[in-house]
């Protein structure tokens, strides 16, 4: 019950944030609230963690709280790395859970995944400056999510929830880009963004606890 109440917390912080986005609203306080909804989640996986692979979601998570802060106090290249260290810890844990059986539409859709990305943000992109450190970002967002589709976490819960960050992103890249209206990115971002967080943390977390 007294974990519960830190998932919960988590989803309503990550929830409310929307009003910060919508209304515009900026600050230390906001970027504070910001970082909650997903640092939370990562406290929650952390008091829930007996092992390992417990702790390297934890760790995700943390990493993803960290780039939601560094994004808006000290710029775009340092969230980002926050977010590729995240990534990496991530492919790691999804690789060493491999589903071991797999049926061809779930292999070719994670083969499909990391190619698919790389057009669409290289086609929204090309050729602005800085262009590639887009593609190489998404390259690494898109593994991450072709690792969690083909994992033994819930496809539904951590693998949706994968492929929603990586949109989450591409989303980001169309509005650099100019291809979609801001109002609608605003809409969309961050709730595809921490969405996405809520489902990868809860399909990781409830099946290593189911696992003990």
């Amino acid at each position: 019950m007294y974990m519960r109440l830190f998932w919960w917390a988590a989803i309503l912080a990550g929830v409310s944030y929307m009003a910060a986005v919508l209304y515009q609203i900026h600050g230390p306080a906001i970027i504070i609230w910001k970082g909650l909804g997903v640092g939370l989640l990562a406290l929650w996986a952390a008091m829930m963690a007996n092992q390992r692979d417990g702790w390297l979601i934890a760790l995700v998570l943390a990493l993803g709280a960290l780039g939601d802060v560094l994004l808006d106090s000290k710029g775009l290249e340092m969230g980002a790395l926050a977010f590729a260290a995240g990534h990496f810890v991530a492919i790691y844990l999804y690789a060493r859970n491999a589903r071991p059986q797999r049926s061809l539409s779930q292999n070719l859709l994670a083969l499909a995944l990391v190619p698919l990305a790389l057009i669409i943000c290289v086609a929204m992109l090309y050729p602005a400056a800085g262009w590639w450190h887009a593609a190489l970002y998404t390259a690494i967002v898109a593994a991450m999510a072709s690792f969690a589709w083909i994992s033994r976490f819930p496809r539904y819960h951590t693998g949706l929830g994968a492929i929603a960050f990586l949109v989450s992103d591409l989303l980001i890249f169309a509005r650099a880009g100019g291809h979609v209206a801001p109002v609608l990115t605003s809409a969309l971002i961050w709730p595809l963004y921490f969405g996405g967080q809520a489902l990868i943390a809860h399909g990781v977390v409830t099946t290593l606890r189911a696992a003990r």
